[in-house]
């Protein structure tokens, strides 16, 4: 019995190998280098001595961050404007690229003409805000869902994704007495969970990202968003390395400026896991037998 193990390899996987590990590398040790500068000490970054392990340990900054109350709140906030804007911008993008999916649609290339324009031509700053403004959603959480609750760009891929979809399956559907509704629910959803839950991905990540439209749009503290926080917190730093300062400063700015990023990124890679599968899992497992 041969075992995986005593299979030659190959050159060409040999080199495609190496290539990938190389990227890895690349790839991690930034991050790394990031993680151990929120953890050392104010003299070794100042030397500059920290690479991807950290010198002088210490948690200073990390207290300086949590000990703010403004960011704790605006932590949880974040998490739940996040969730909810990723849920509703999927399933109202589930909602326009079915239809849009259908040969049938009367005006459907007029639709999908015109969503393509808007990736392409945008109104401006000004406008935006202007329309935000006559909308009365200044100061408002729907200032931060509703101007960019459909994507074009997502919604061009789920509808790419639900032609694909065998049509004898709608077919069978609609002999069985189903309707639209329930072709959505009970077909088009469940033979695309891996696309919806990779969109879905796609919103919550630019959400959580997003800061223009919380400095045009609110001026209420207890709407600011996690990275808006972490903006002003690093705005308002101000520590040097003056030797006279030095005795009684605890961390450098270096210190609390990778400690917001680290603390900005771990939600992120804590989700990431369990969203992952989707982009590999197969996309329809047992649709049409012949």
């Amino acid at each position: 019995m041969n075992s995986v193990y005593d299979k030659k390899w190959s050159p060409y996987q040999i080199v495609i190998t190496i290539a990938c590990i190389l990227m890895i590398v690349v790839t991690l040790l930034p991050v790394l280098n990031i993680v151990a500068i929120s953890l050392s000490g104010k003299n070794a970054i100042a030397k500059g001595l920290v690479g991807v392990w950290p010198k002088e340990f210490t948690l200073e900054a990390y207290k300086m961050v949590f000990q703010n109350n403004n960011i704790v709140h605006s932590l949880f906030y974040s998490i739940f404007l996040t969730l909810g804007s990723a849920l509703l911008s999927t399933f109202m993008t589930i909602l326009a690229a079915y239809p849009l999916s259908k040969s049938d649609l009367k005006g459907r290339h007029v639709f999908l003409v015109l969503i393509t324009i808007t990736m392409y031509v945008g109104a401006g700053i000004v406008p935006n805000y202007l329309l935000v403004k006559e909308m009365h959603l200044m100061n408002t959480i729907w200032a931060l869902v509703l101007p960019g609750m459909i994507s074009p760009f997502n919604l061009i891929i789920l509808r790419t994704f639900f032609s694909g979809i065998n049509k004898a399956l709608y077919e069978a559907a609609y002999m069985d007495g189903c309707g639209e509704w329930g072709c959505l629910f009970r077909i088009t959803i469940p033979l695309s969970l891996p696309s919806i839950f990779t969109i879905m991905l796609f919103y919550a990540i630019s959400r959580w990202n997003g800061i223009t439209d919380v400095l045009y749009y609110i001026n209420k503290t207890e709407l600011y968003t996690l990275q808006y926080q972490l903006k002003l917190l690093l705005d308002t730093l101000s520590i040097t390395y003056n030797p006279e300062e030095m005795a009684t400063v605890l961390v450098a700015p270096e210190n609390v400026k990778s400690s917001t990023i680290v603390f900005a990124m771990v939600p992120m890679l804590i989700v990431y896991p369990f969203v992952q599968k989707y982009f590999t899992k197969g996309v329809m497992i047992g649709g049409v037998k012949e």
